[in-house]
């Protein structure tokens, strides 16, 4: 049977990429003031939304198109000192000495038959070792990959460590000491001023791995170092964690401004590919609705060959009972195998997601309904003459079916396990900021926007569409520097609420999207 998967169209034009620019240029000195801020040595801590990671791979543009950076000359305005950031080797992205986990970057390329999507730059190798310690700290400490846990962890930026997954590779190129701390070296610094971003990648991980990682909400592990890379982090963990890390930021009189954290699931990562994309036509659709009517009968046969009563076969027998309509279907997806559904799978509700990286050929061909081969039609023929299969061709009907497995979507279980982390975390970073007295921006709020209806700009708007949005880069989490300047813009907001700085903001129509690249094969 086949499958029309329909997709919405990437658009390409006018996407490249621009070098920023600032509005409101300064031609006057002591126009703008810091407020209450010291802005002298700003520090931003925090993961890859603070260290400029985009496209997959974390880069020399990417970075200097960070928030963190963006905003450094901002303050340099109002007494802002110099602002340094561990930049990579190169524009490729990745590392020389372990590519395979650490590719290069996304650009935006075109297959043969001139359709745009996201492929590995392949223009030049990446040039980057993480081995070699750039013997500095940096203002900027954003980390790509880590947890908030990460942050305090000795030896999260001992080399040795990477191969065995023990230490990060960012990290390690700037990290003081093989057994020090990202928020020792943060302190160490004695900034005057910090941003901390923190806390996406103790849910972010376990979202778009499909939710296969283990909630340590249910488990109530508050041990981290036992914590797997795609688990969410206990809430008292991260509570504990966050507030360890404002008190040691703060410790000298420091202030700052801290983030909350968005909605994952609006990310285009996962609503770039809709779990109704099984598009069919009339004549396919009865099909596919009377191949599961031959589920049916054949899962009634089975219970009843156990002994079970006729009624109880046909009452569990019935929810596989699947009607597929002319047009936009969904897909079914696996669930846990139970005496109550014993075929372990369903169709998705509307609200569940795929994730971006599934596999769209393999949908194509059956993955999420039904893949059809020869052996199996013969049997629908041999159900549809009045015959009855063998148990053994009966079996053939029901390994056709191809549910989509687990780490391909987010079911409801998993979105409200996510949804719940966010909104406590949420919680504590917003109560601890008010406890301190430090700014606060809701860029969650902001991010919303972006994925209902957009966010407005001078010369356009910011959307979360994947590609044609400007919002966020081709691995469909991370922003785009234009999704930079807007961050910025909002952090400069809160500062001008708390500390009553008073600092131009920044035009994200100066600032670029994704990257075209005819250079990919």
């Amino acid at each position: 049977m086949i499958k029309n998967i329909k997709y919405l169209a990437i658009l390409a034009v006018g996407l490249v990429a621009c070098e920023p620019e600032f509005d409101n240029p300064i031609d006057e000195s002591g126009v703008f003031t810091s407020g209450e801020a010291n802005f002298s040595n700003f520090v931003a801590l925090g993961n890859s939304l603070t260290a400029g990671f985009a496209d997959g791979a974390l880069y020399i543009t990417g970075q200097e198109n960070s928030f963190p950076n963006i905003l450094s000359q901002q303050f340099a305005l109002a007494g802002g000192g110099e602002f340094t950031q561990p930049l990579m080797a190169d524009n490729a992205g990745g590392f020389s000495n372990d590519p395979v986990r650490f590719p290069t970057r996304f650009v935006l390329a075109f297959d043969a038959q001139g359709n745009p999507g996201p492929a590995r730059f392949t223009g030049a190798a990446p040039t980057t070792d993480f081995t070699n310690n750039l013997g500095s700290s940096f203002n900027n400490m954003g980390v790509p990959g880590a947890k908030s846990y990460h942050l305090a962890a000795p030896g999260y930026g001992n080399a040795a460590g990477v191969a065995a997954g023990l230490a990060n590779p960012y990290y390690a190129r700037f990290a003081s000491s093989a057994t020090s701390t990202v928020i020792g070296d943060a302190v160490a610094q004695s900034p005057t001023f910090f941003s901390l971003w923190i806390g996406n990648n103790d849910i972010l991980s376990y979202a778009t791995s499909g939710g296969v990682g283990e909630d340590h909400n249910v488990t109530g592990n508050l041990d981290p170092s036992t914590y797997g890379s795609n688990d969410i982090t206990n809430n008292n963990v991260f509570a504990s964690v966050y507030n360890d890390l404002l008190a040691a930021l703060t410790s000298n009189g420091a202030g700052g401004v801290v983030l909350n954290l968005p909605d994952v699931t609006s990310l285009p990562f996962f609503t770039t590919v809709p779990n109704n994309a099984l598009v069919l036509d009339a004549t396919q659709a009865a099909s596919l609705t009377g191949f599961f009517q031959a589920v049916v009968g054949i899962v009634t046969a089975q219970i009843a060959g156990t002994g079970a009563p006729l009624a109880q076969a046909q009452a569990i027998a019935s929810q596989y009972a699947i009607t597929f309509n002319a047009g936009p279907n969904r897909f079914l997806i696996k669930t846990e195998v139970t005496p109550t559904n014993p075929l372990g799978f369903r169709q998705m509700t509307e609200e569940e997601l795929l994730v971006l990286t599934i596999d769209q050929a393999a949908l194509a061909q059956g993955y999420g309904s039904v893949v059809l081969t020869p052996e199996v039609l013969q049997v629908l023929g041999i159900l549809q003459a009045g015959g009855m299969p063998t148990a053994e061709q009966g079996a053939l009907v029901i390994a056709a079916i191809s549910a989509i497995d687990d780490q391909d979507a987010l079911d409801s279980d998993e979105l409200t396990a996510i949804e719940t982390a966010r909104t406590s975390f949420n919680a504590t970073i917003a109560g601890l900021a008010a406890a301190n007295g430090i700014a606060f921006y809701d860029v969650a709020s902001d991010l919303s926007q972006a994925a209902n209806g957009g966010i407005p700009f001078n010369g356009g708007i910011i959307t979360s569409d994947f590609v044609t949005g400007g919002g966020f880069s081709l691995d469909g989490v991370h922003p785009t520097p234009r999704a930079h300047a807007l961050v910025t813009n909002g952090i400069l907001d809160a500062i001008q609420e708390t500390y009553g700085a008073q600092l131009p903001r920044v035009d994200p129509g100066d600032f670029g999207t994704v990257t075209l690249s005819n250079e990919v094969n």
